[in-house]
């Protein structure tokens, strides 16, 4: 069992520094939860609150039900994995993985039978007699946490244990790092900077912002549901197009909305524009850059309202500078001046999808 459970948590370093003010947050038993958001936003603080490294300034935490404020870190029955390892440079593998189990008086039998099937787990058996400096930073990352499994722990804990893996090794790690919880069906609490991994990763994400939490959901809920304009900005690749609705001329937006956006692939490009009702936003613009991805291609595109990123999956190579631009009203979301998402659903016409389909 794992449950993470905060109440009104707030941390200081000093008087009228609050880091975290009165987070309310639970992390359900067995779930993958990432925390993630920009540097400062209090993610690690939190999950170092968790793991007792740094004391609460007020609020309550529990495990199980059970509150852990003023408890030993290593009797709160969970196993943190650093960024840099913390491995022992003058030991094996086999002498990292299995020096807590000797430190707790484990028989020498027992300790042999868990290393090798902990070894077996994440793909170590073959190094177990090597030493750290021979291993690769993604062997090594599976030591770290191999020597975490080894105390059965209710909560997994991750600090960025990523960040010094070049991209295609993150990516090996990522999948491992999916297929290990599966096999472990154990609470994973992991801090990332990076969305991708969040979103990659994740069964439940939560973002952070200053401390302040701007929404708790699965990847797929916040990425098409985003609850404010810093989640709509903050989660997809490229993020949400953001604009003023001020800027644009002749369209029937919300009357409360003060921004509208759309994600860059559910816009459409066309060669000449289409006659569409009022129920399809217009755009025109030159292009700027033009990014070739593979499967999808991405357009900076300067418009009167401001730069947008489009996203296309079409095998298209657009030759003029000037292109026009299309977004249907369902796939536009309204935030109010305070930058909280506004819910507006508008039914486009069947003959505007019709039209809206035929894309370049």
């Amino acid at each position: 069992m794992g449950k993470i459970v905060l109440k009104n948590i707030s941390k200081s370093y000093d008087k009228g520094n609050n880091v975290i003010e009165n987070l309310n947050l639970e992390i359900e038993d067995g779930s993958f939860t990432v925390l993630v958001g920009a540097s400062g936003c209090g993610k690690s603080t939190t999950l170092r609150m968790i793991a007792g490294i740094e004391k609460e300034t007020s609020g309550e935490i529990y495990i199980d039900d059970k509150m852990i404020n003023g408890v030993e870190p290593g009797k709160r029955n969970i196993a943190m994995v650093f960024q840099n390892y913390a491995l022992y440079p003058t030991m094996t593998v086999r002498g990292n993985i299995e020096f807590g189990l000797k430190n707790k008086k484990v028989p020498k039998d027992e300790i042999k039978k868990i290393v090798e099937e902990i070894a077996d787990t994440v793909g170590l058996s073959p190094y177990l007699d090597k030493k750290p400096q021979q291993l690769s930073g993604g062997q090594r990352q599976r030591v770290a946490l191999a020597r975490a499994m080894v105390k059965k722990p209710a909560v997994f804990l991750m600090d960025e244990p990523l960040s010094n893996l070049d991209a295609k090794l993150r990516n090996q790690m990522r999948a491992e790092l999916i297929e290990l919880h599966k096999k472990l069906k154990t609470t994973f609490v992991y801090v990332t900077h990076d969305q991708v991994e969040a979103m990659s990763m994740a069964d439940k994400i939560v973002l952070l912002d200053k401390g302040e939490i701007m929404q708790v959901a699965s990847p797929k809920e916040i990425y098409n549901n985003p609850r404010n304009k810093f989640t709509a900005q903050f989660i997809g690749t490229p993020p949400m197009n953001v604009i003023e609705c001020e800027k644009i001329d002749g369209f029937n937006f919300n009357s409360n909305a003060k921004f509208f956006g759309f994600r860059p692939e559910k816009a459409k490009i066309y060669k000449d524009m289409p006659k569409f009702s009022e129920n399809i936003l217009e755009l025109s613009g030159e292009i700027k850059t033009k990014e070739m991805l593979g499967a999808e291609t991405l357009y900076k595109i300067k418009t009167n309202a401001g730069d947008i990123v489009i996203k296309t999956y079409e095998n298209n190579d657009i030759e003029s500078d000037e292109v026009n631009i299309c977004v249907g009203c369902n796939d536009i979301v309204y935030f109010d001046k305070d930058e909280n998402r506004i819910e507006d659903k508008v039914d486009v016409l069947q003959e505007d999808i019709e039209v809206y389909e035929e894309v370049i």
